[in-house]
């Protein structure tokens, strides 16, 4: 434990409040696991990735604290995360083996703890108003009661969902359509990916999410800074899709995906955090396309599966795709959202 002690005000002098050091991470993703199975019924921690949000490269966007009882004992955790211009991310988890009176009176706490954070977010950004963006699983009544407390609304909910990979889509699965064609980034000699086509990629995200719910635009640097800090992160797991036009060819999507740690079978699988399609190549099969160099690339490295979230509410009706392709729903979250002024 850091013997670094932070201030949450209010907060009863029983309660032992320190920032996060690295020796911290699996007391952590236990608090995590624990949660998850009251909240969902199963864990999906990967200690890897909770590491990284701890101590990583990324960390210094975040603001942390961890609560512990006068035995030491490992009580809750808070993260208020500098995600984008305008966006913070609060994430507070609270074990479940607390009383409820003191888990909620706990909680009040550090969401309030976290609001203030938010406002030295955005003063430090020079904005006038900022979003605070947090969550809960669909069945978790406990943290649903505590974010609406906190004066957050629920406004999205979100299906998680997952697809089994077989071997033999390793060279089965339909070619594009004519005229569309997916893509790696091309690489230099070292390795690393052209700017050009890491680019494309990023402008070609932005462009197909710029009309979607909760879109923030991200510059560049920190596009690509986010992404590297993924444990799970490869650049050979990012796609570009490009479309001919009379001009020539034109970026028309483009996924981003990581690694998923193994299951319980020992077979890692894959993600896809990002699937964006421009709205001038809508209806030539580009995400179906971009969809099937994913899994073909999964079932090539010997995975299991392909994980994504999908926005139950979008009116792209995108996740009659994701079934039709095989995809199925494991659980549902849900976005809470509070417009926070200066």
């Amino acid at each position: 434990m850091n013997d670094a002690e932070v201030t949450i005000d209010g907060l009863p002098a029983r309660y032992l409040t320190s920032r996060p050091v690295a020796e911290d991470a699996p007391e952590v993703a236990g608090l995590l696991a624990e949660h998850q199975r009251a909240a969902k019924g199963s864990s999906g921690v990967d200690p890897d990735a909770v590491l990284a949000q701890l101590v990583g490269v990324g960390s210094w966007t975040r603001r942390q604290i961890l609560v512990r009882d006068p035995e030491e004992r490992l009580l809750a955790w808070l993260s208020v995360h500098d995600r984008a211009a305008g966006r913070t991310l609060v994430d507070v988890t609270v074990g479940p083996g607390l009383p409820d009176d003191e888990a909620a009176d706990l909680a009040g706490h550090l969401f309030a703890c976290a609001e203030r954070h938010a406002l030295d977010i955005a003063a430090m950004r020079g904005l006038r108003t900022t979003l605070l963006d947090s969550g809960a699983y669909a069945d978790d009544a406990r943290q649903q009661g505590w974010l609406d407390r906190a004066g957050y609304r629920r406004t999205r909910t979100w299906l998680q969902m997952t697809r089994p990979v077989r071997p033999e889509e390793v060279g089965g699965l339909p070619a594009p359509r004519e005229g569309v064609v997916v893509r790696q980034p091309e690489r230099h000699d070292d390795g690393l990916p052209v700017a050009q086509d890491l680019q494309a990629i990023h402008r070609v995200l932005e462009e197909s999410f710029q009309d979607h719910f909760s879109s923030y635009r991200e510059s560049f640097p920190e596009f690509v800074m986010r992404q590297r800090e993924e444990p799970g992160h490869r650049w050979d797991h990012w796609w570009l899709a490009t479309v001919e036009t009379d001009d020539g060819p034109q970026p028309a999507g483009a996924v981003v995906s990581t690694v998923v740690p193994a299951d319980d079978s020992g077979a890692e699988g894959s993600y896809v955090d990002y699937i964006g399609v421009h709205r001038r190549a809508r209806g030539r099969g580009v995400a179906k396309a971009l969809l099937h160099a994913v899994i073909a690339d999964a079932a090539q490295r010997g995975r299991n599966r392909v994980g994504l979230e999908v926005d139950a509410d979008s009116p792209t009706g995108a996740d009659g795709l994701y079934t039709s392709l095989g995809w199925v729903t494991d659980y549902e979250t849900q976005s809470w959202h509070r417009d926070l002024d200066l």
